[in-house]
């Protein structure tokens, strides 16, 4: 007895279900001339973008779709997500000003110290330099040509110290770079929290 009540009810609520979807809606737009236009068909897709009105079928407004963001929007839009984006994270590192202001310093000596490795392989390798050119004049002042191997070796040195060298500058960017990004952190993080402690 229950069952043929349920299925009837459950066929009265598809019926409803149907007739609400095939109601007649009419959607309103303004199109290129300014006018504005009702159409049963829906809206051209030239005019989508700025948006526009659904109504029902007694002319009352049931959804409004606005006009898409312009491009200044759009960028102003992104902008804002990624500097949310980018305060969240920061908010995951840092509690305070003083959160940034150590982690500044330990990157700042890890970076001091790898520069100071490099300039230590710098003078390494000058050492090895000024070895090898000491051993070459031996042999002009001995009256012998200087060995190939030798000339190849002070000239492979010599490359070696420009790689280093442009490595330590390489550093030292990075360095500045770090100091300037922890600066703007913590400049950020007093503003979200309100502190600068």
């Amino acid at each position: 007895m229950l069952k043929p009540i349920i299925l009837s009810l459950l066929s009265l609520t598809c019926l409803v279900a149907w007739a609400a979807d095939d109601a007649v809606l009419l959607y309103r737009y303004v199109d290129d001339k300014g006018v504005v236009v009702l159409n049963r068909q829906g809206v051209p897709p030239q005019f989508i973008g700025n948006g526009y009105q659904v109504l029902n079928d007694q002319g009352r407004v049931i959804r409004e779709i606005p006009p898409a963001p312009s491009e200044a929007e759009m960028k102003r839009l992104l902008e804002e997500k990624a500097r949310a984006s980018s305060d969240r994270q920061l908010l995951r590192l840092y509690t305070s000003a003083a959160d940034v202001e150590r982690a500044k310093a330990r990157k700042l000596a890890e970076l001091d110290s790898v520069i100071g490795v490099a300039r230590g392989n710098l003078q390494s390798l000058r050492a090895q330099q000024a070895n090898l050119q000491s051993q070459a004049a031996g042999h002009e002042r001995a009256g012998r040509q200087v060995p190939p191997h030798l000339i190849t070796q002070i000239e492979n040195l010599k490359r070696e110290q420009q790689s280093r060298k442009r490595d330590i500058e390489r550093y030292q960017r990075v360095r500045a770079e770090a100091e300037k990004s922890f600066e703007a952190d913590r400049l950020r993080i007093v503003e979200l929290l309100g502190r600068a402690d």
